[in-house]
């Protein structure tokens, strides 16, 4: 019997095929585009799946002001962070960082869908977010996908 015919190929970073994947943010919710575009990050999607490699996609979400919220999150919702000083406490609302830097939203909520280790920091540095429907990385010949039909 051929050994070689039942081995599980374990994909790293020389192997992954990586490709570049634009996604639409317009009037999709928040949590349903994080989560889809962190599966596509991490790539969950694809048949060579490896828990430690990097074997996902870079992806490029345009359109990033017009992402939904459910509810009444636009006003009530809560961000905290914390400048490292004594009573460093800082607070903002999505509808305050609509107008600021509507990115950040989007790149708060796959970051906290990535894993908490070197693996997601080195994730989440393949993840662009653009406010407006035009970016920069045209010379990669992108494929649009629809997350809709991305299951």
């Amino acid at each position: 019997m051929d050994t070689l015919s039942y081995k599980t190929i374990s994909a790293n970073k020389a192997t992954a095929n990586k490709e570049w994947v634009v996604v639409d943010a317009t009037d999709l919710p928040l949590g349903r585009l994080a989560s889809m575009v962190a599966l596509m990050l991490r790539g969950k999607h694809k048949t060579n799946f490896t828990p430690h490699a990097d074997c996902g996609d870079n992806v490029i979400v345009l359109n990033a002001t017009k992402v939904k919220l459910s509810g009444k999150k636009m006003t009530d919702k809560v961000y905290t962070r914390h400048t490292g000083y004594p009573g460093g406490q800082r607070f903002s609302h999505p509808s305050d960082l609509m107008k600021t830097k509507p990115e950040s939203i989007i790149e708060m909520a796959v970051k906290g869908m990535l894993p908490k280790n070197a693996l997601g920091r080195e994730l989440f540095r393949n993840l662009y977010v653009y406010a407006a429907a035009e970016h920069k990385h045209e010379a990669q010949q992108p494929k649009t996908v629809n997350i809709n039909e991305l299951k």
